[in-house]
């Protein structure tokens, strides 16, 4: 059976997309769930939450994309027995203006993983801040979109912009693109915003939130800078219990 392919997006930054994407993929290969997480940021983040050092980093996304090297070469393993990275770096800033002058310049990414697709149960994308070309080549590729939403003020605006762009691409590039759901990140019961927002949310999405909202959690934040998703850096966090809980409803939509 050919990997469930999903793309974390969201076109706001620092929304915790890249701690949903690295700690629900960790989550996946923990459950024995052989899966593939591509860095599609030029950021980098997923790269180093998952220890491989940047310097001397080649081939990455990049090279695979713009097609001299292929994906294959790209495959690194990770601290997660089960669980596969393509790395980023820097270089992937050009691609978003190389790409324009390709062929089929918003399935590059889709060509690229199909030969794989079979040697994966899932394949996460994680996607940089923006509705660019890269992250279009993700929507192109993806059955599925995860969107981590912080609660604040600006969520649903961004959010409905998101899934406008998700329509369309629908409707031009892949038809069999999907909404995963929505999943609460950076969420402060304290504040009585979180709160408003989450009903917001609700009522304006209702059936498509996922029951597990991400706290706001130190150990979140820490785990990065080990280089090791949550579950590695402290199993017994709120913020690993979480990231475990999203996984499982993640494994329920199989």
């Amino acid at each position: 059976m050919s990997a469930k392919t999903i793309a974390v997006v969201n076109q706001k930054g620092g929304v915790g997309k890249t701690t949903t994407a690295v700690n629900m993929a960790a989550g996946l290969g923990l459950a024995a769930r052989p899966t593939l997480l591509i860095d599609l940021d030029p950021q980098g983040n997923a790269t180093t939450g998952l220890g491989i050092p940047k310097a001397e980093l080649y081939p990455t996304i990049y090279h695979v994309l713009l097609g001299s090297e292929p994906l294959e070469k790209a495959i690194r393993d990770t601290v997660v027995p089960d669980l596969r990275l393509v790395p980023s770096d820097i270089d992937l800033v050009g691609a978003e203006i190389e790409l324009v002058a390709l062929e089929r310049r918003e399935h590059r990414l889709a060509d690229t993983i199909r030969p794989i697709v079979d040697s994966y149960s899932y394949i996460v994308i994680d996607c940089p801040p923006s509705l660019g070309l890269l992250t279009i080549n993700a929507l192109a590729a993806a059955d599925r979109v995860l969107v981590p939403l912080q609660c604040e003020f600006y969520a649903l605006e961004g959010l409905t912009h998101l899934l406008k762009t998700v329509k369309l691409v629908r409707e031009r590039l892949n038809a069999r693109l999907a909404i995963e759901g929505i999943v609460l990140t950076m969420f402060d019961g304290r504040t009585s915003l979180a709160l408003q927002i989450r009903d917001e949310v609700h009522r304006y999405f209702p059936g498509e939130i996922f029951e597990t909202v991400i706290p706001r959690n130190v150990r979140l934040t820490e785990a990065p800078s080990h280089g090791r998703p949550v579950m590695l850096h402290d199993l017994r966090s709120n913020g690993s219990i979480a990231y475990l809980d999203l996984t499982r409803e993640v494994i329920r939509h199989e």
